[in-house]
């Protein structure tokens, strides 16, 4: 198992934005006990799908779930460079060709209860290695071990691969921008998850404006100033990095045995959810 420590911006840490995020895992929970692996997507690049991904994963873990938040946007991760630091040498992709165990690629973050697995090199094929038996085999394992695993996918607007993960998982949340993507943009983005069976849990409205003069802006700012500063200390601060990944070519081995891919009793450091 690897390492990681993860930076968060100090937008990340505010604490209004904290406690949407406490609310939005408060409605999947109510989702169903079932529910427990989920993807998150969006319709087009921009619109803050990893954030959500990061921030949905930080608060489960927060309140005390094992979670492991899984980087499926391997076509153009932007996961590593924005909350990695420090060196992280195995990914997903080495998983999925058969490289690594699953136990190697799994990052034990500086977040208690929260571990992550960064997308890797980037392949030639990723959506058939996001719909082989490989994929559907980590996540049955990582069921077994994680309270929740939250996946962060590409945007369906540009490429199919959100729709094959969505297969795979309990639920699905869309991202959207607010005041950027079009109603029939937007429908066409769910029609696409409805053709592949995926059971959409609902739609986090990213990058509101809360400064305006309206009730609920006035309602946001009073209450999180007032608690933001109360509480603030708690949640220390950030700064944001630049922080390139390095993508190597990926080989292609002779995909792993049956046994290879039970990785339960390797998975060294990680005991059972229960």
């Amino acid at each position: 198992m690897q390492n990681a420590k993860l930076h968060f911006s100090q937008s990340e840490n505010n604490y209004q934005i904290k406690e949407a995020y406490k609310t939005l895992r408060s409605n999947i929970e109510f989702s169903g006990q079932n529910v427990r692996i989920i993807s998150v997507t969006s319709c087009t690049p921009g619109e803050g799908k990893t954030t959500v991904a990061m921030a949905l994963a930080r608060a489960f873990a927060e309140a005390g779930k094992k979670t492991i938040l899984v980087d499926a946007d391997m076509r153009k991760s932007v996961l590593v460079g924005r909350y990695r630091t420090g060196s992280v040498r195995l990914g997903l992709t080495h998983c999925l060709v058969g490289r690594e165990r699953l136990s190697s690629v799994i990052c034990e973050t500086d977040t208690p209860n929260l571990y992550v697995v960064f997308s890797g090199p980037v392949p030639p094929n990723p959506s058939e290695l996001l719909g082989g038996r490989i994929f559907e085999k980590v996540l049955e394992n990582m069921k077994q071990v994680f309270d929740y695993v939250i996946i962060d996918t590409p945007p369906l607007g540009s490429v199919i691969d959100a729709a094959v993960v969505s297969k795979q998982c309990d639920g699905t949340v869309m991202v959207i921008e607010s005041n950027s993507i079009s109603y029939r943009f937007a429908q066409r983005v769910k029609d696409q998850l409805d053709k592949a069976g995926a059971k959409i849990l609902g739609v986090v409205l990213n990058k509101v404006d809360i400064s305006g003069k309206g009730y609920y802006g006035h309602y946001g700012n009073y209450y999180g100033k007032y608690y933001g500063k109360y509480y603030g200390k708690y949640y220390g601060n950030g700064e944001d990095t630049a922080d390139k990944q390095v993508r190597p070519k990926a080989a292609e081995p002779a995909p792993p045995d049956d046994d290879d891919l039970d990785e339960l009793n390797y998975l060294a450091g990680v005991t059972r959810k229960d």
